[in-house]
């Protein structure tokens, strides 16, 4: 008998070979309810997981037993008894840590990745395991790959389109004007899984924050395909120039809104990229939004995935900064209505009412917020996961621990992403309609972001004076006049909402 985990579900999964179940293996899926108990999820996520694993079961037929139980383990003794099980290297090291345990369950490797891990594992040593940066990763699978690569040199001549993928948001328009990205049609399976979680909260079993329905993201193969269809025609040539750019009435601008299936397993990372690259060689991309689309993935993505691993599970326990404040009642809750700064409304609005934003908003608005405020990393990692439709352990810690919160003190990234209100005035057009102004730092108008953003560095400048990439910020703190004043607001500010 072959195992799937919940993020497990597409076909690149059930090809035989040395770590694959052949074709007539049985195959067992465990819905197990601790899940949801141990952690307080989105209950938009929540019903997206049961919903793909519950397809997937009925795609399966006959050859898959499915099981509900109270834990993993109770499944996997009602259906395999002390029966041999395969199963591939899960996505988690509590899951790794468990299949392992289980003395009839072999582990094979993991699939859904570009690149095998001791592969990475044998690239990171080469360089010492200390300076591990995207950029020489990205470049290294590119060429591994041949992914948009002529001959020996990168497509167009360079490696990076950065420059040409940060324009600020158009100012004439609300949106972006393009094709909407590919929604999905529920059915009978939404509608069991709703009924069910409405019964578990009822019973007290669950408790959950944000809204749910109607689904928005893919739960099947063929819709994860249609999604990337959709993308790659109709939306991926104006990607690139704005992939950084905030708009308040157009959170999906063209952002491709496939790491939900792709972390569900629907899709396979390398027919993302080569369907890419297939459209710009066509004509019908332009390489810089190719190029940065690629980058997300087979940089990115694979990165994040890689460093999870090489790490280690004491990586999520990082506090380089001593943060130790706890979150507050209204960001747990997703009270955004309670927010008076425009775009932290905006952003957890759409976190309470989606369980999705773009990478933007999570870690400029969000998580340069809670970094501001001397928050728990630890807990900031579990709300990120909790709260967000494509978070899992392995997406949120090093994404939120090394990058948001820079609570491993650079070993994933060169400086903490922080910054005032002018960058998010120039990303955005938040801040035109918001009762704060992006150039005060004290006083009634003071924008929390800019007054966070110099608060944060005048308790942390001994660090971060040290530091090339922030050592002049420190630096200005001097020069600030008004730099007591800000430091009493930032105290009396609190954790009250902004």
């Amino acid at each position: 008998m072959h195992w799937l985990f919940g993020d497990q579900l597409g076909p690149h999964f059930l090809t035989p070979g040395d770590d694959g179940p052949g074709r007539d293996t049985p195959l067992l899926m465990i819905e197990a309810r601790s899940v949801f108990r141990r952690r307080r999820f989105h209950r938009a996520k929540a019903h997206l997981i049961l919903s793909a694993m519950r397809h997937r079961a009925a795609e399966l037929g006959d050859r898959i037993t499915y099981v509900r139980a109270d834990t993993y383990r109770e499944g996997l003794e009602q259906a395999a008894d002390k029966a041999p099980v395969t199963v591939h290297h899960p996505t988690s090291h509590a899951a790794l840590k468990l299949v392992r345990s289980l003395p009839h369950v072999a582990v094979g490797p993991a699939r859904g990745f570009l690149l095998p891990v001791d592969e990475f594992t044998t690239w990171a040593d080469g360089h010492g395991g200390k300076r591990l940066r995207q950029e020489d990763f990205y470049r290294w699978m590119r060429r591994r790959h041949g992914l948009l690569m002529d001959a020996d040199a990168p497509a167009g001549g360079r490696w990076n389109y950065d420059h040409d993928n940060r324009e600020p948001p158009p100012r004439d328009a609300p949106d972006l004007q393009v094709p909407a990205p590919y929604r999905p049609r529920e059915d009978d399976i939404d509608a069991e899984v709703r009924h069910d979680l409405d019964r578990w909260e009822r019973d007290g079993e669950v408790s959950f924050v944000g809204r749910d329905g109607p689904r928005l993201f893919p739960a099947t193969r063929a819709e994860a395909l249609r999604a990337l269809r959709r993308f790659i025609g109709r939306r991926l040539d104006t990607f690139g120039p704005y992939e950084d750019a905030i708009l308040a009435a157009d959170p999906v601008m063209s952002h491709s809104l496939l790491s939900a299936p792709l972390n569900l397993g629907l899709l396979d990372p390398a027919e993302c990229v080569g369907r890419a690259e297939t459209a710009w060689r066509a004509g019908e991309a332009p390489l810089n939004s190719v190029e940065g689309f690629v980058r997300q993935i087979a940089g990115w993505r694979e990165y994040v995935w890689q460093l999870y691993w090489y790490f280690g599970d004491a990586y999520r326990h990082s506090n380089a900064l001593l943060h130790t404040a706890p979150l507050p009642a209204w960001w747990n809750e997703l009270d955004a209505d309670s927010v008076g700064a425009h775009c932290l409304r905006t952003a957890l609005a759409q976190v309470r009412d989606t369980g999705w934003t773009h990478h933007i908003p999570r870690l400029m608005v969000l998580g340069s917020y809670a970094l501001q405020r001397g928050w728990d990393p630890a807990a900031v990692t579990d709300w990120f996961h909790r709260c967000f439709v494509d978070g899992y352990d392995w997406v949120m810690v090093p994404n939120v621990v090394g990058m948001s919160q820079y609570a491993d003190g650079g070993r994933m990234t060169t400086k903490p992403y922080t910054s005032g209100g002018a960058y998010l005035n120039r990303m955005s057009d938040l801040c035109g309609a918001c009762r704060y102004r992006p150039a005060e730092r004290t006083g009634e108008h003071a924008c929390p972001y800019t007054a966070g953003y110099w608060a944060f560095f005048d308790r942390h400048r001994e660090r971060l004076a040290h530091n090339h990439r922030t050592a002049r910020p420190v630096r200005q703190l001097d020069r600030l006049a008004d730099l007591a004043q800000v430091r009493r607001e930032d105290r009396e500010r609190g954790d009250a909402p902004p």
